[in-house]
């Protein structure tokens, strides 16, 4: 035994002579823990890449929204005007009696005319529509009129049923029926006609504009 053995140590402890025991780490226990190390890296990039594809996608940086900028160059400074309808004026309008009721044309042709329109034929109906016009009115002119003429005098009688025929002229017939009791009232009338020619209301600007 040598003086450098502790006592009551010996076997693989002993030492003798100039040689000593070496500790070595345990090597395997290192790589571990460096395997552990480099997935939580690798896991830490994937899940700072999906947050910032997420951002991408959704409009998100730095966890806040980014609001869409308004479009101000696309924003209309006034609503397109409507349809040109014509005038009162420019409306000839042939009034035609298809009832009993005498005078009703005539009254009703005042009236008309007071309202602005220019008034044509005055008198009773042909016989294919005498006392045949079930219903308020019945308003007969050409095709055309079906989105002019018609539209405009409608807002004097309410319910009129509006039909065509092949005349070449560019007047209406207004031909009175057994519901007819009058025009519309000249206010609502008035309202009903305006809201037909006034240009739409501009829509409002987005904020930011």
């Amino acid at each position: 035994m040598s003086m450098l053995t502790p006592p009551g140590m010996g076997g693989e402890y002993r030492i003798t002579g100039d040689k000593y025991p070496r500790m070595r780490r345990n090597r395997r226990r290192r790589r571990i823990v460096l395997a552990v190390f480099a997935c939580a890296a690798v896991l830490g990039l994937l899940a700072y890449g999906t947050i910032e594809l997420i951002g991408v996608f959704s409009g998100d940086k730095g966890g806040r929204t980014v609001a869409a900028k308004p479009d101000c160059k696309q924003t209309p400074t006034s609503a397109p005007p409507k349809a040109a309808l014509p005038k009162p004026a420019d409306i000839k309008v042939n009034v035609l009696n298809a009832t009993p009721r005498g005078g009703l044309a005539k009254e009703t042709a005042d009236e008309l005319k007071k309202r602005g329109f220019a008034i044509g034929k005055v008198g009773n109906a042909p016989a294919e529509f005498d006392k045949k016009v079930k219903g308020e009115a019945i308003l007969l002119g050409p095709k055309p009129a079906l989105t002019s003429s018609f539209v405009v005098l409608g807002t004097q009688v309410a319910g009129a049923e509006s039909q065509t025929d092949a005349r070449k002229s560019t007047d209406i017939d207004l031909i009175l029926g057994a519901g007819f009791k009058s025009l519309a009232n000249k206010d609502a009338a008035a309202k009903a006609l305006d809201a037909l020619t006034k240009p739409a209301p501009a829509p409002p600007k987005p904020k930011g504009c």
